[in-house]
């Protein structure tokens, strides 16, 4: 998400909106259902609200879906829309302390194993407090754990079954990653920021950038098998793993070279594409089409331009067009920049039926392009086999000006391919102001 340090300092600029591109509708005007417009439109229906900070909408392919809130609570929505009262999973006991005003640290994804229906197992990442072994005046250390159901209630989980696979420690609380989602290999794949601050630099990042450096899990998608154990290790490493067999590459990496990849997907339908939105810096979002092995190119590239981390707010003529093993840096398949927003929110590949003229795009979304009130876009993006793909504003019929009118925090998918979007009035995980609400026909 958003770095905090850049959050402050616009907020101190008397909390002024990022302008916008010309081509979005800001008046105050209603969209109206059957109007007349360039742009699709969709309309909203309203699933849940009263939620604190919700990070994803996950279904467990029974007919239940899940909430996960950033302050370490898992709720279950049962297949008739009621929200059970007790939750299903709650971590914040053991998560480092969160601040309600703004934070990315927290319980930050849930993913169940494809057999979940037979095992019962799932998979979390949260931020945990700095273990004893981090390095001193380190800020957290990201966790992701397997877990059970309770045998005796299908609606809770046994909290007493964790497992601890992985732990990351952090530098800095910014910049976790954390949307962990299972491929259609079966395998769990794991995204995780640079490590926090900003321009991949300072304390706990490399000379050349943790984006770039394979000797460590930051700013890197890792691949991982939960069903078998190598040698000292609580999970395998696959086989076909790019990097299984190179001395210099940690052997659980898939891909490298990001700063904040924190919203993961992958197509349901198509090749099964892996989507990865990597939240910009000062000048660039983007979102990834990530293939095995790729190098991403930060911290030598934001988006397709270069950057210097000593002058972050240009983008320099020229840089190097390769990583540090001679393989050539791959663009994003989208970037916008921030006459836009803020930072980009990866979503999802429509596979849905109730909205036929989108099948096949990419929607995601922009948090906001104000820090004083939300003021999130919905977009959507057309494929292209080549380049960057097009993309534009998705209208929100009855809304004014068409805009949602809140933060964008993230997206949800059932098992139908219909999509979800999350929304808060507030920055950080405080007050119950979220919503769920299911993108429809205007």
């Amino acid at each position: 998400m958003i770095d905090k340090f850049r959050l402050i300092i616009m907020a101190m600029i008397l909390l002024l909106p990022a302008g916008l591109s010309a081509d979005i509708d800001t008046t105050d005007r209603t969209v109206e259902a059957g109007e007349s417009s360039l742009k699709p439109v969709v309309g909203l229906e309203l699933i849940a609200e009263g939620l604190v900070a919700p990070m994803g909408f996950v279904s467990a392919g029974d007919g239940r879906m899940f909430i996960i809130e950033q302050t370490g609570l898992i709720r279950v929505m049962q297949a008739d829309g009621t929200i059970l009262k007790e939750p299903f999973f709650d971590i914040g006991g053991r998560m480092v302390p969160i601040s309600s005003r703004y934070d990315e640290r927290g319980l930050l994804s849930l993913s169940f194993h494809p057999q979940f229906s037979e095992n019962g197992r799932l998979f979390v990442m949260y931020s945990a407090p700095p273990r004893e072994s981090a390095p001193e005046g380190w800020d957290c250390t990201n966790r992701i754990s397997e877990f059970r159901v309770s045998q005796e209630d299908p609606d809770k989980v046994d909290m007493s079954s964790e497992r601890v696979l992985i732990e990351v420690d952090k530098p800095q609380g910014n910049h976790n990653g954390g949307g962990i989602a299972f491929g259609p290999d079966g395998y769990l794949y794991i995204p995780l920021g640079d490590g926090g601050g900003a321009d991949d630099t300072g304390m706990g990042h490399a000379p050349e950038g943790n984006g770039q450096n394979t000797q460590t899990f930051l700013g890197k998608i890792l691949r991982i098998d939960v069903d078998h154990q190598d040698d000292g290790l609580p999970y395998g490493i696959p086989s076909d793993n790019p990097f299984r067999e190179d001395e210099d590459t940690l052997p659980e990496i898939w891909a490298l070279g990001f700063r904040n990849p924190w919203a993961m997907s992958f197509d349901r339908g198509g090749e099964h594409d892996l989507f990865v939105s990597d939240a910009g810096q000062d000048l660039w979002e983007e979102v990834d089409l990530v293939v095995r092995g790729g190098n991403y190119g930060w911290r030598i590239r934001e988006g397709t331009h270069c950057f210097d981390p000593q002058s972050p707010a240009e983008s320099p003529s020229s840089c190097p067009e390769k990583g540090p093993r001679g393989e050539p840096l791959i663009d994003p398949v989208i970037e916008y920049g921030h006459d836009l927003g803020t930072v980009v929110v990866g979503g999802y590949i429509y596979r849905g039926t109730a909205m036929p003229e989108l099948e096949g795009e990419y929607i995601f979304a922009d948090w906001s392009n104000d820090f004083g009130k939300g003021n999130g876009t919905l977009l959507v993006a057309t494929p292209s086999a080549e380049g960057l793909w097009m993309w534009e504003e998705l209208v929100v019929a009855g809304r004014p000006g068409g805009r949602i009118g809140a933060f964008i925090r993230g997206f949800g998918q059932d098992d139908e391919g219909e999509i979800y979007v999350l929304t808060s009035s507030e920055m950080g995980p405080a007050n119950e102001t979220a919503k769920i609400f299911k993108l429809i026909p205007p």
